[in-house]
Protein backbone atom coordinates (compact mmCIF):
# COMPACT_ATOMS: atom_id res chain seq x y z
CA UNK A 1 0.00 0.00 0.00
CA UNK A 2 1.50 3.34 -1.01
CA UNK A 3 1.80 6.28 1.39
CA UNK A 4 -1.22 8.17 0.00
CA UNK A 5 -3.56 5.18 0.25
CA UNK A 6 -2.26 4.35 3.74
CA UNK A 7 -2.86 7.93 4.92
CA UNK A 8 -6.42 7.92 3.59
CA UNK A 9 -7.15 4.55 5.17
CA UNK A 10 -5.71 5.39 8.56
CA UNK A 11 -7.02 8.94 8.82
CA UNK A 12 -9.49 9.65 11.61
CA UNK A 13 -12.48 11.73 10.48
CA UNK A 14 -12.26 14.00 13.52
CA UNK A 15 -8.78 14.91 12.29
CA UNK A 16 -9.45 15.05 8.57
CA UNK A 17 -12.74 16.98 8.78
CA UNK A 18 -12.68 18.88 12.08
CA UNK A 19 -9.07 19.62 12.91
CA UNK A 20 -7.84 20.26 9.34
CA UNK A 21 -4.51 18.37 9.39
CA UNK A 22 -3.30 20.07 6.19
CA UNK A 23 -3.31 23.52 7.81
CA UNK A 24 0.01 25.20 8.39
CA UNK A 25 1.67 25.05 11.83
CA UNK A 26 0.01 21.75 12.70
CA UNK A 27 -1.18 21.45 16.31
CA UNK A 28 -1.18 25.18 16.98
CA UNK A 29 -3.60 25.86 14.16
CA UNK A 30 -5.78 22.93 15.21
CA UNK A 31 -6.05 24.36 18.73
CA UNK A 32 -7.08 27.75 17.40
CA UNK A 33 -9.69 25.99 15.26
CA UNK A 34 -11.45 24.97 18.49
CA UNK A 35 -11.67 28.64 19.48
CA UNK A 36 -13.23 29.41 16.09
CA UNK A 37 -15.89 26.81 16.85
CA UNK A 38 -16.50 28.34 20.28
CA UNK A 39 -16.80 31.81 18.77
CA UNK A 40 -19.51 30.61 16.40
CA UNK A 41 -21.54 29.31 19.34
CA UNK A 42 -21.08 32.52 21.33
CA UNK A 43 -21.99 34.80 18.42
CA UNK A 44 -24.95 32.62 17.49
CA UNK A 45 -26.47 32.53 20.95
CA UNK A 46 -25.90 36.25 21.46
CA UNK A 47 -27.77 37.01 18.24
CA UNK A 48 -30.68 34.68 19.00
CA UNK A 49 -31.20 35.84 22.58
CA UNK A 50 -31.68 39.41 21.32
CA UNK A 51 -34.72 38.45 19.24
CA UNK A 52 -37.04 36.52 21.53
CA UNK A 53 -40.13 35.30 19.68
CA UNK A 54 -39.08 33.81 16.34
CA UNK A 55 -40.06 31.43 13.55
CA UNK A 56 -37.64 29.42 11.45
CA UNK A 57 -38.32 28.54 7.83
CA UNK A 58 -36.80 25.57 6.05
CA UNK A 59 -37.03 24.47 2.43
CA UNK A 60 -35.16 23.93 -0.79
CA UNK A 61 -32.43 26.34 -1.88
CA UNK A 62 -33.43 25.51 -5.47
CA UNK A 63 -36.96 26.88 -5.33
CA UNK A 64 -37.29 29.84 -7.71
CA UNK A 65 -39.29 33.06 -7.18
CA UNK A 66 -41.90 31.99 -9.76
CA UNK A 67 -42.69 28.81 -7.79
CA UNK A 68 -45.92 28.74 -5.77
CA UNK A 69 -44.07 27.49 -2.69
CA UNK A 70 -41.72 30.49 -2.87
CA UNK A 71 -44.68 32.85 -3.05
CA UNK A 72 -46.44 31.09 -0.17
CA UNK A 73 -43.30 31.16 2.00
CA UNK A 74 -42.96 34.89 1.34
CA UNK A 75 -46.59 35.57 2.24
CA UNK A 76 -46.52 33.40 5.35
CA UNK A 77 -43.32 35.01 6.60
CA UNK A 78 -44.76 38.49 6.02
CA UNK A 79 -47.90 37.69 7.97
CA UNK A 80 -45.90 36.17 10.81
CA UNK A 81 -43.56 39.16 10.91
CA UNK A 82 -46.60 41.37 11.34
CA UNK A 83 -47.53 39.23 14.34
CA UNK A 84 -44.23 40.10 15.99
CA UNK A 85 -42.13 37.11 14.93
CA UNK A 86 -38.52 37.44 13.92
CA UNK A 87 -38.16 35.36 10.76
CA UNK A 88 -35.06 33.16 10.70
CA UNK A 89 -33.73 31.15 7.79
CA UNK A 90 -30.53 29.53 6.65
CA UNK A 91 -29.80 32.77 4.83
CA UNK A 92 -29.48 31.27 1.37
CA UNK A 93 -31.62 31.28 -1.78
CA UNK A 94 -34.91 29.52 -2.49
CA UNK A 95 -37.37 29.11 0.38
CA UNK A 96 -34.83 30.67 2.74
CA UNK A 97 -34.75 33.81 0.63
CA UNK A 98 -38.55 33.82 0.25
CA UNK A 99 -39.05 33.88 4.02
CA UNK A 100 -36.49 36.67 4.46
CA UNK A 101 -38.11 38.64 1.63
CA UNK A 102 -41.52 38.38 3.31
CA UNK A 103 -40.27 39.72 6.63
CA UNK A 104 -38.06 42.35 5.01
CA UNK A 105 -40.84 43.83 2.86
CA UNK A 106 -43.14 44.47 5.83
CA UNK A 107 -40.39 45.99 7.96
CA UNK A 108 -39.96 42.94 10.16
CA UNK A 109 -36.85 41.38 11.61
CA UNK A 110 -35.22 39.07 9.06
CA UNK A 111 -32.28 36.92 10.16
CA UNK A 112 -30.03 34.71 8.06
CA UNK A 113 -27.78 32.05 9.58
CA UNK A 114 -25.69 31.28 6.55
CA UNK A 115 -23.03 28.69 5.81
CA UNK A 116 -20.55 28.68 2.96
CA UNK A 117 -21.04 25.73 0.61
CA UNK A 118 -19.38 24.80 -2.70
CA UNK A 119 -22.63 25.60 -4.51
CA UNK A 120 -26.15 27.06 -4.12
CA UNK A 121 -25.50 28.90 -0.85
CA UNK A 122 -24.67 32.55 -0.46
CA UNK A 123 -26.32 35.07 1.83
CA UNK A 124 -29.43 36.57 0.29
CA UNK A 125 -29.76 40.39 0.49
CA UNK A 126 -33.05 40.43 2.45
CA UNK A 127 -31.73 40.05 5.99
CA UNK A 128 -31.60 42.72 8.65
CA UNK A 129 -29.08 40.65 10.62
CA UNK A 130 -26.94 37.68 9.68
CA UNK A 131 -24.13 35.40 10.74
CA UNK A 132 -21.85 33.31 8.55
CA UNK A 133 -20.82 29.89 9.83
CA UNK A 134 -17.86 27.74 8.83
CA UNK A 135 -19.07 24.68 10.71
CA UNK A 136 -22.31 22.89 9.97
CA UNK A 137 -22.74 21.55 13.49
CA UNK A 138 -22.56 24.93 15.23
CA UNK A 139 -25.03 26.41 12.73
CA UNK A 140 -27.27 23.38 13.23
CA UNK A 141 -27.40 24.00 16.98
CA UNK A 142 -28.36 27.63 16.38
CA UNK A 143 -31.13 26.63 13.97
CA UNK A 144 -32.39 23.93 16.33
CA UNK A 145 -32.84 26.26 19.31
CA UNK A 146 -33.71 29.42 17.40
CA UNK A 147 -37.50 29.57 17.42
CA UNK A 148 -40.94 28.97 18.86
CA UNK A 149 -42.37 27.86 15.49
CA UNK A 150 -40.76 25.79 12.74
CA UNK A 151 -42.06 25.77 9.17
CA UNK A 152 -40.85 23.16 6.69
CA UNK A 153 -41.51 23.69 3.01
CA UNK A 154 -40.54 21.09 0.38
CA UNK A 155 -36.80 20.65 0.45
CA UNK A 156 -33.88 18.28 0.18
CA UNK A 157 -31.71 16.36 2.61
CA UNK A 158 -30.94 19.45 4.69
CA UNK A 159 -34.61 20.23 5.22
CA UNK A 160 -35.37 16.63 6.17
CA UNK A 161 -32.33 16.52 8.45
CA UNK A 162 -33.53 19.57 10.38
CA UNK A 163 -37.10 18.24 10.54
CA UNK A 164 -35.98 14.94 12.04
CA UNK A 165 -33.66 16.77 14.44
CA UNK A 166 -36.50 18.82 15.92
CA UNK A 167 -38.99 15.94 15.97
CA UNK A 168 -36.46 13.70 17.73
CA UNK A 169 -35.71 16.32 20.38
CA UNK A 170 -39.41 16.72 21.10
CA UNK A 171 -40.12 12.98 21.02
CA UNK A 172 -37.32 12.32 23.53
CA UNK A 173 -38.45 15.31 25.63
CA UNK A 174 -35.13 17.09 25.31
CA UNK A 175 -37.08 20.21 24.36
CA UNK A 176 -40.69 21.18 24.98
CA UNK A 177 -43.25 20.59 22.25
CA UNK A 178 -43.43 23.49 19.83
CA UNK A 179 -45.49 24.01 16.67
CA UNK A 180 -44.01 22.22 13.66
CA UNK A 181 -45.68 22.94 10.33
CA UNK A 182 -45.18 20.81 7.22
CA UNK A 183 -46.22 22.94 4.26
CA UNK A 184 -47.33 21.24 1.04
CA UNK A 185 -49.48 18.11 1.04
CA UNK A 186 -48.19 16.83 -2.30
CA UNK A 187 -44.63 16.79 -0.99
CA UNK A 188 -45.13 15.59 2.59
CA UNK A 189 -48.02 13.10 2.29
CA UNK A 190 -45.89 10.17 0.96
CA UNK A 191 -43.50 10.57 3.91
CA UNK A 192 -46.39 10.72 6.39
CA UNK A 193 -47.84 7.55 4.86
CA UNK A 194 -44.47 5.89 5.45
CA UNK A 195 -44.54 7.03 9.07
CA UNK A 196 -48.00 5.58 9.64
CA UNK A 197 -48.05 2.47 7.44
CA UNK A 198 -44.50 1.27 7.93
CA UNK A 199 -42.93 2.82 11.00
CA UNK A 200 -46.08 2.72 13.15
CA UNK A 201 -48.21 -0.16 11.92
CA UNK A 202 -45.79 -2.57 10.25
CA UNK A 203 -42.52 -2.22 12.17
CA UNK A 204 -43.83 -0.53 15.34
CA UNK A 205 -40.78 1.72 15.62
CA UNK A 206 -42.75 4.82 16.64
CA UNK A 207 -45.84 5.46 18.77
CA UNK A 208 -49.15 6.79 17.55
CA UNK A 209 -48.73 10.01 19.52
CA UNK A 210 -45.52 10.70 17.58
CA UNK A 211 -47.68 11.46 14.56
CA UNK A 212 -49.09 14.43 16.47
CA UNK A 213 -45.72 16.15 16.76
CA UNK A 214 -46.25 18.01 13.47
CA UNK A 215 -49.12 19.53 11.52
CA UNK A 216 -49.66 19.32 7.75
CA UNK A 217 -51.06 22.36 5.91
CA UNK A 218 -51.60 23.29 2.29
CA UNK A 219 -52.20 27.04 2.39
CA UNK A 220 -51.04 30.17 4.15
CA UNK A 221 -54.45 30.57 5.78
CA UNK A 222 -54.27 27.03 7.20
CA UNK A 223 -50.80 27.72 8.56
CA UNK A 224 -51.87 31.01 10.17
CA UNK A 225 -54.93 29.41 11.73
CA UNK A 226 -52.76 26.72 13.31
CA UNK A 227 -50.17 29.24 14.51
CA UNK A 228 -52.83 31.46 16.07
CA UNK A 229 -54.32 28.47 17.88
CA UNK A 230 -50.99 27.14 19.14
CA UNK A 231 -49.62 30.52 20.18
CA UNK A 232 -52.79 31.88 21.76
CA UNK A 233 -52.01 33.61 25.03
CA UNK A 234 -48.29 33.83 24.34
CA UNK A 235 -46.92 37.28 25.18
CA UNK A 236 -46.13 39.58 22.26
CA UNK A 237 -48.00 37.45 19.70
CA UNK A 238 -50.65 39.42 17.88
CA UNK A 239 -53.73 37.50 16.80
CA UNK A 240 -54.27 38.12 13.08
Amino acid sequence: MDKKRRTQKDACRIVSELLDPDAANGDAVQSWRVFRIMSEFVQGFELLRSHGLAATFWGSARTTPDDEYYKDAEELAARMAKKGFTIISGGGPGIMEASNVGAFKVGGKSVGLNIQLPFEQKLNPYTTESLNFDFFFSRKVMMTFASEVYVYFPGGFGTLDEFFEIVTLIQTKKIEKIPIILYGKDFWTPLLHFFKNDMLNKFETISEEDLDLFHLVDSVDEAMKYINKEMKGIKNVKQI
